[in-house]
C-alpha cells in the first residue's frame, strides 16, 4: 500500500511540475490542481464542523468558557446563513465586514503591539544586551510612529524613522524570510517527489 501512495505521490507531483515547462503536460497540471483545489474545500469544510461539533459539545456540558463557544457557534451560524442568502457581496455583509471583523483585527494588532512591548521589557529585565535594547528601541520606535495622536505625527519619528524602520529594514527581513521559506518549500517538495519523504505513507 506504501508503495502505491509513494508512486501516485510522485506521478502526481512530476505531472503538475512538467506543466510548468512542456504545453501537453498543461491540461493534466489544470485538472490535477482543480482536484486538490476541491480537496482543500472540503477539509476546510471538515474543520468548520469538527469546530462546531467541538463547541456545541462544549456547551452541552457547561464546561468553563461555554458563553463564548455559544457565540461563536452563533456567529458562524448567521454568518453562513446570512452569507448564503445574501452573498458576500450585498451591502448588509459588507457593512458586517467593516463593522465587525476589520475592528476586531484592528483591536487585535492593538494588542500584538502591546504584547509586543511587554516582551520586549521582559527581555530586558532577564538580559539586557545590545540586541535586547535594539529589538525595544525598534517596537517603542514602531508604536510612536504608528500611534493616532490627535495632532498628527511625530516629526521625525512618524514621518522619517518609522517609514524608513518598516519599509526598508523591516521590508529587507520579510523577503529574506519569504527567500527561505520558498528555498525549504522547494527542497520539502523535490524530497516528495523523489520519494525521500513519505508523509503520506504514514512515515
Amino acid at each position: 500500500m506504501r508503495v502505491i501512495t509513494a508512486v501516485i505521490a510522485i506521478a502526481t507531483g512530476a505531472l503538475i511540475l512538467f506543466g510548468y515547462f512542456f504545453e501537453p503536460f498543461a491540461i493534466v497540471q489544470t485538472l490535477l490542481l482543480n482536484w486538490a483545489i476541491i480537496l482543500a474545500s472540503v477539509a476546510a469544510l471538515v474543520g468548520i464542523f469538527n469546530l462546531l461539533s467541538v463547541h456545541t459539545d462544549k456547551i452541552r456540558r457547561g464546561e468553563k468558557g461555554s458563553t463564548y463557544s455559544a457565540l461563536l457557534v452563533i456567529a458562524m451560524l448567521a454568518t453562513v446563513f446570512f452569507g448564503i442568502i445574501l452573498r458576500p457581496q450585498h451591502t448588509v455583509m459588507q457593512m458586517l465586514l467593516n463593522g465587525i471583523i476589520i475592528p476586531v483585527e484592528a483591536a487585535l494588532m492593538g494588542l500584538l503591539t502591546v504584547s509586543l512591548l511587554y516582551a520586549a521589557i521582559r527581555l530586558l529585565r532577564r538580559r539586557a544586551d545590545m540586541m535586547g535594547i535594539i529589538f525595544l528601541l525598534t517596537a517603542v520606535i514602531l508604536f510612536l510612529g504608528s500611534a493616532t495622536l490627535p495632532f498628527g505625527d511625530i516629526p521625525v519619528i512618524g514621518t522619517l524613522i518609522r517609514p524608513w524602520v518598516s519599509q526598508i529594514l523591516a521590508l529587507g527581513g520579510a523577503r529574506g524570510i519569504l527567500i527561505g521559506v520558498a528555498l525549504g518549500t522547494l527542497t520539502t517538495g523535490l524530497r516528495v517527489l523523489f520519494g525521500i519523504d513519505r508523509p503520506y505513507g504514514g512515515q
